[in-house]
């Protein structure tokens, strides 16, 4: 990556100190069973979306205060549309500050993206254009809403499969314009790299090679599904496939330990079955933390 071509910084946010190791997405599927276990469940955190915790009374928020009493949950949220032309609202970003510090969430990450069109909430990330203008104005954004919300603020590259109108730049400079103008972290989500290079005809491991990967706070994986067309839509409703935990390794190998986390959304199997899967990706996850401390220069930078 060449420095020279990106903004210089306003702020530099060190990667905060949290969980290390494979997480795994809470779900109301199986809430129940986490709060009920007699014995600690094996996995490094557990991530809440807090949009879905929030203004909530009851069982819901009461069973994450029970799950956080007991595990690390980390906070990713979903409509805070931070490529959006609105801001989001004060009494949205107040109610999240609340929610992370009532489970006590290291950082706080949300999506490249605009969710959102006014006041309505369109139930999908879309992309942004990749452009100057917007490097600016997401990038002054995280930078307030990080202030607000008083944690580390992350945004994840998200999948994408049609851009709005023609690009001034290429997808990672574009996310390390804005890492660098913001100062803030990237939750770069490997399965979603993979998508886009299956979907736009490039190299996803040359991709993250790009990316400033000393930004990177968290990873992610999940499954995609393929469809007749060929078109690779990202469900997060199958198990990782091998490419996508072989590039979950190559990204390891150059960072060094991360809190990786596996998403399951859609078609949600038993909770047994999702533990079998986070220790799947665990094995991944050790041979690139193998390969990592066989780099001297990767194991310097650790």
């Amino acid at each position: 990556m060449t420095h020279s071509a990106l903004v210089r910084p306003i702020r530099s946010t060190a990667r905060p100190t949290g969980p290390i190791g494979v997480g795994l997405g809470l779900r109301w599927d199986f809430l129940d069973d986490v709060v009920n276990s007699s014995q600690p469940i094996d996995v490094a955190f557990w991530e809440v979306s807090p949009e879905n915790y929030m203004r909530r009374g009851g069982w819901y928020p009461a069973a994450l205060e029970q799950v956080s009493d007991r595990y690390t949950v980390v906070t990713h949220g979903l409509t805070m549309s931070l490529g959006a032309v609105d801001p989001p609202s004060r009494e949205y970003i107040e109610q999240l500050k609340s929610e992370i510090a009532r489970v006590g969430s290291p950082w706080h990450s949300d999506h490249l993206c605009s969710s959102t069109a006014g006041s309505r909430v369109l139930h999908d990330l879309l992309p942004i254009k990749m452009s100057q203008r917007n490097v600016e104005r997401v990038a002054d954004r995280i930078r307030h809403v990080q202030d607000r919300l008083g944690v580390p603020m992350a945004f994840e590259n998200i999948s994408w499969y049609a851009h709005p109108g023609r690009p001034e730049m290429p997808e990672h400079e574009f996310i390390n314009r804005i890492l660098e103008r913001s100062g803030c972290g990237l939750l770069l989500d490997v399965n979603n790299v993979y998508v886009n290079s299956k979907n736009h005809g490039f190299d996803a491991a040359a991709f993250i090679d790009q990316l400033d990967l000393d930004r990177v706070f968290q990873i992610h994986v999940a499954g995609h599904t393929p469809t007749r067309s060929g078109l690779i839509i990202d469900t997060h409703g199958a198990p990782v496939v091998d490419p996508v935990l072989q590039l979950l390794a190559s990204t390891i190998e150059r960072t060094g330990e991360q809190p990786v986390l596996l998403e399951r959304d859609n078609d949600i199997p038993a909770l047994s079955e999702l533990l079998a899967e986070v220790r799947r990706i665990d094995a991944y996850y050790q041979r690139g933390l193998e390969r990592h401390a066989k780099e001297p220069g990767h194991a310097a930078r650790a």
